[in-house]
């Protein structure tokens, strides 16, 4: 569903982990959720209404970033050789489904898409040879696409 990225860790943190593995400390750790309570999440977050328009919205990006959509940006056909599947927009929506929950709100919005999206499509968008000659990874290509597809502001719900 996601590609997230890690950095490394500051100097302090990498010190501090370097003490923990190469000392003696030992980690305790407590159970939080068992599976009967992972899939109740799972369907609360499917049970999260969403409007028609933020559906569409995340289909428009997701259908964006194939450089043999007819109406594709014209970046995305010189930068992208595969772009993103059904499941883009999918996981776009359960995505956006779990943020809303997560910030206390009851649907998910426009807002919510956006804000998962690099994770969501960051891996299912594969860069040209041109692109990654010029630098442009994927993220960029993401970010671009949100820029060029931005919901109407009425609709920012």
């Amino acid at each position: 569903m996601f590609n997230i990225r890690v950095n490394y860790p500051t100097a302090a943190e990498e010190a501090q982990i370097i003490k923990r593995v190469a000392g003696t400390y030992k980690a305790t750790i407590e159970k939080t959720l068992n599976a009967e309570k992972v899939l109740k999440l799972q369907k609360v977050v499917r049970r999260v209404p969403v409007a028609d328009h933020v559906i569409e919205y995340a289909a428009q990006l997701a259908r964006a970033s194939r450089p043999k959509e007819a109406d594709a940006p014209e970046f995305v056909k010189e930068l992208v050789s595969w772009g993103a599947g059904p499941r883009a927009g999918i996981y776009l929506i359960l995505a956006a489904k779990a943020r809303a929950i997560l910030e206390g709100r009851y649907h998910a919005t426009t807002a919510d898409v956006r804000a998962v999206a690099h994770p969501v499509l960051r891996h299912r968008i594969i860069t040209t040879f041109n692109a990654e000659a010029a630098g442009v990874t994927s993220d960029e290509v993401v970010s671009m696409l949100i820029e060029q597809f931005q919901p109407k502001s009425e609709l920012e719900v």
